[in-house]
């Protein structure tokens, strides 16, 4: 159920970002995707301390992508990783590209 549940949430054509309300770095890859204009739908934030197997989620991110940690970060399929994966993106000119290039802006 846990598979189903992250991948429920990750589109071609979207980005997916898993958060912790109270994680900082949470909070800055929210921040810094809120700087685009996203067209309706193609940005969503996944509070995963609502869900009942926060833990089991996470495992399943250790096991997918090679780190438990949040914001685990999904433009469109691709997960790109956390925050400072999302920032050095950002850097390089490269993020707006990236979202370009799946149809989310």
């Amino acid at each position: 159920m846990t598979q189903e549940f992250v991948q429920s949430k990750i589109k071609s054509d979207k980005v997916a970002v898993f958060i912790k309300p109270g994680c900082p770095y949470c909070q800055d890859a929210v921040k810094l995707l809120k700087k685009y204009p996203f067209k309706k739908g193609h940005l969503e934030f996944i509070d995963i301390t609502t869900e009942d197997d926060m833990a089991g989620i996470q495992a399943y991110f250790q096991q997918t992508t090679g780190a438990r940690t949040v914001p685990r970060v999904y433009i469109g399929e691709v997960c790109i990783g956390g925050y400072s994966d999302l920032a050095a993106l950002e850097e390089q000119g490269k993020l707006s590209q990236k979202l370009k290039q799946i149809g989310a802006l």
